[in-house]
């Protein structure tokens, strides 16, 4: 799926183009030499396809020009003090990779790649900058065809693109929508191979993090003639300017659609990032959610195709969080909607199919086992069913030598800063056992299970001392109750 540029990017690169610059000025200052004048001169404001014939008839030259070469440096480093022809050339530069394969593939090629534009980011602290602006959207464009062209990694590569990353990521992570739409088609860009991807992955706490606070945001709004809703405003969302439709939280609809394109190719490395976008942003509840307000068939299709993705390659880690979400009613809920994206209709089948295997494949008590061992506790149905403790509270101590037990200590040991109510799922589930099978308190303790949740009731969380208040309790009661 190929994305338009962003607006705010083509505004900026037509005013600079629109700008007159005293390239004979710059030659008397010895900025750059004539040489360099002429060849700009027979590529500057002609035709496209003359542009095309000019530089093919001489790609070294022109490569030499943009990266430097033995013998002379790059016009991005001569020209340094200049920050008009800095812009411009950033701009043309972006042109002909754009336009001319064949100065693309011999720009990749070239030894240091990367070394004239790389400091170019650090130009400016402030990201509305054009020079930090324009040498990212060429640096994007440079690096999204080498890593294509490129199947093994570079060091040329391995130093530019974290860079680039954290670069792109104080753009995602502003206030300004436009800057954010900018980042996030960035990332699209590169992220079009398993080692983009896992570079990503890898600096995820400034790459991913903004990208999924957009996404929490987008989920705060009305499923106003959403895919799966309708809606009964006076005004149809179809009926809108796509680039000024709004969704949740004032989440613009392009930049969701963009945010969501990204979280869709990462999912491709499902293996790699599963585990941690479950434990680090509760993915499923998330995009169920997601589900429920997409206001258009192109969103919708993405999440259903990241679910699918991720639920494919991580069946005993994620499912669990499938049912308390709420994922099989929502899809089916989608199924009554006449949808004719044939790939939506394609992961939505293959995700129905997924969710009913699971369910039927499950029981009470292996759902709750799965839950446990997936390391994430949620508010799952067995977790307040009373029935399911007295039939199961003893299986679950005694099984294995207590290994669930166990795991349910390992998982109480976490602070969870960011998930609390894992904490009081926890001793939530201590009460029922201690309550259920008295008998078992001292193999219980052995466990950690009561010095744990006697420490919890000191926590900051209301739900957790709560929680922690009623497992000691069940200990208690046991007591007064023997007396």
């Amino acid at each position: 799926m190929s994305l338009d540029p962003p607006g705010y990017i083509l505004s900026l690169q037509n005013n600079i183009r629109a700008r007159p610059i005293s390239w004979e000025g710059a030659v008397r200052a010895k900025t750059i030499t004539d040489a360099d004048l002429k060849k700009i001169k027979a590529i500057d404001k002609v035709r496209k396809e003359q542009r095309k014939q000019t530089i093919e008839a001489d790609v070294p030259t022109y490569t030499a020009l943009l990266l430097g070469d033995g013998e002379s440096k790059s016009i991005f480093e001569t020209a340094a003090k200049r920050t008009d022809i800095v812009n411009y050339m950033l701009v043309l530069t972006g042109d002909l990779i754009d336009d001319i394969p064949a100065l693309t593939d011999s720009l990749v090629k070239h030894p240091h790649p990367y070394k004239p534009l790389l400091p170019l980011l650090k130009q400016s602290a402030s990201p509305e900058e054009p020079i930090p602006l324009l040498a990212s959207s060429v640096l994007s464009s440079l690096l999204s065809h080498a890593l294509i062209a490129q199947p093994k990694s570079t060091p040329e590569i391995d130093e530019a693109l974290p860079k680039l990353y954290s670069y792109i990521a104080t753009l995602s992570n502003t206030s300004d929508s436009n800057l954010q739409d900018i980042g996030v088609q960035e990332y699209s860009a590169l992220l079009r191979t398993t080692k983009s991807r896992q570079q990503f992955w890898q600096q995820r706490k400034e790459t991913l993090g903004p990208l999924m606070d957009i996404l929490r945001t987008a989920t705060g709004g009305k499923d106003t003639d959403s895919t799966i809703v309708g809606g009964s405003s006076g005004t149809s969302i179809r009926s809108a300017t796509e680039s000024n439709i709004k969704v949740g939280g004032g989440v613009g609809l392009q930049l969701l659609y963009h945010v969501l394109m990204v979280i869709w190719q990462l999912s491709f490395e499902g293996k790699l990032v599963g585990k941690g976008l479950d434990e680090e942003h509760d993915i499923i509840p998330l995009y169920t959610h997601l589900l429920r307000v997409s206001p258009k068939e192109k969103t919708t299709r993405l999440v259903l195709g990241t679910l699918n993705n991720l639920l494919a390659y991580n069946k005993s880690t994620l499912m669990p969080a499938a049912l308390p979400a709420k994922l099989p009613a929502v899809l089916q809920n989608l199924k009554t909607r006449h949808l004719n994206d044939q790939d939506l209709n394609e992961d939505l089948d293959s995700l129905s199919e997924m969710m009913k295997e699971y369910t039927s494949s499950q029981t009470t008590f292996s759902e709750y086992a799965s839950e446990v061992n997936s390391g994430h506790l949620r508010w799952s149905p067995p977790h307040k069913n009373g029935d399911f403790w007295r039939e199961n509270a003893r299986t679950i101590i005694d099984e294995d030598k207590g290994e669930l037990c166990k795991k349910l200590a390992e998982i109480m040991s976490k602070e969870w800063a960011n998930d609390k109510q894992v904490l009081a799922i926890a001793c939530n589930d201590v009460a029922f056992l201690v309550k259920e099978c008295p008998e078992k308190r001292q193999q219980l303790e052995r466990f950690g299970l009561k010095t744990r949740v006697m420490a919890l009731m000191q926590d900051e969380n209301e739900s957790v001392r709560w929680e922690s208040l009623r497992a000691v309790g069940e200990w208690l009661r046991y007591n007064f109750d023997k007396q």
